[in-house]
């Protein structure tokens, strides 16, 4: 059973919203309804999450991902669809039932970190725990639990103002965890850090996801970040543009709009030794040196340039799967500029 499922999910903001959606489903463009101050953020969303996976909502300011998450928890009711979450849908709970199923089952970790100043690290942790009731000495070692997670031990009792920036996400990151639910909402966690502490968040991040294996629904505006943490990927502009994984969505992008949102991805750290294989074709691999499929490009260029034959890309149990040659890498990494060359090669004289 899917961790999180929506089918036909639609959030319209403005005057006549259910007419507004129905104008939607007869194809009327959304910017003609946002001329008549009708906002449609979410449009036609129908996907599933499996369980443990790391879904990743992504595009511009105003693609109605914010709106998106806070209708997975409950905080905004769609205007047309339907959101389960383990089964169960949100829109058959009383106010009651779905306070608990989100005390129960889903954390929110927000871009800003909402700590309490007068509270330490511990008892910021913590407080989700005592708004639930838990007693004093079981949220207190939930809480360190959680904090050594997040890589915090030994800052259990600062104040967050003698905190990084970096840190104080962590500790928002711990409060989550603390709450041990099966699902996580991240609202672009990581967007305030900068640069260095951001990749050691979504490294964090991933270390923790490899011993928890949580259900996570990651919004980013960032493609690069996207690429980095996620299963899958829902590229978003009110409605969901493509979805997908990561290579999937580099080496076929859906229409002009996602190939402008890969067009400056680091193709060389997302696309594997997989992804760029081709055929062994009748070739003799027996000495051919073997890589597992998973290797990024930017670990294979050594290797193959150094190699006086093809790399053979193996599986587990040590089958062949493909070879990288020095030209499935270049066709890989630039895929429009080998299809439009061919197309020009194929064109009479």
């Amino acid at each position: 059973m899917p961790a999180i499922e929506v089918e036909s999910l639609y959030k319209v903001f403005g005057k006549g919203a259910r007419s507004a959606v129905s104008q939607l489903e007869a194809g009327v463009p959304r910017d003609e309804l946002t001329a008549r101050n009708v906002t449609a953020a979410v449009i036609d969303h129908t996907w599933s999450i499996e369980p443990g996976e790391i879904f990743v909502v992504m595009g511009l300011s105003g693609s109605g991902k914010s709106t998106l998450i806070r209708m997975l928890n409950g905080l905004i009711k769609p205007t047309s669809g339907t959101i389960r979450i383990d089964g169960v849908e949100l829109g058959s709970l009383s106010a009651r039932e779905l306070r608990r199923l989100r005390r129960e089952k889903i954390s929110m970790v927000f871009q800003h970190f909402a700590l309490l100043p007068h509270r330490t690290v511990v008892e910021n942790v913590a407080f989700g725990l005592e708004i639930k009731g838990l007693a004093k000495a079981e949220r207190l070692e939930r809480a360190r639990e959680a904090v050594e997670l997040v890589g915090l031990s030994g800052h259990e009792d600062k104040l967050p103002a003698q905190l990084s920036g970096g840190m104080r996400q962590r500790v928002g990151l711990a409060r989550a965890l603390a709450a041990d639910t099966e699902i996580l909402l991240m609202d672009e966690a990581f967007s305030a850090l900068d640069p260095l502490i951001r990749q050691e968040m979504q490294d964090q991040l991933l270390d923790l996801q490899g011993a928890l294996g949580k259900t996570i629904v990651f919004i980013t505006h960032d493609l690069n970040e996207a690429m980095r943490i996620g299963d899958r990927i829902a590229i978003c502009d009110g409605q969901v543009k493509q979805l997908g994984t990561a290579e999937e969505i580099l080496m076929h992008p859906a229409d002009e709009y996602v190939a402008e949102f890969t067009a400056d991805v680091d193709r060389t750290r997302v696309l594997t030794a997989e992804a760029v294989m081709e055929p062994c074709g009748t070739r003799d691999t027996s000495a051919f040196t073997t890589v597992e499929p998973d290797v990024p490009v930017n670990e294979l260029y050594e290797p193959v340039l150094n190699s006086r034959s093809p790399l053979l890309v193996v599986d587990d149990n040590a089958d062949p799967l493909g070879v990288v040659t020095p030209r499935s890498i270049i066709k890989s990494l630039a895929p429009e500029r080998e299809s439009a060359g061919a197309e020009q090669e194929a064109q009479p004289a």
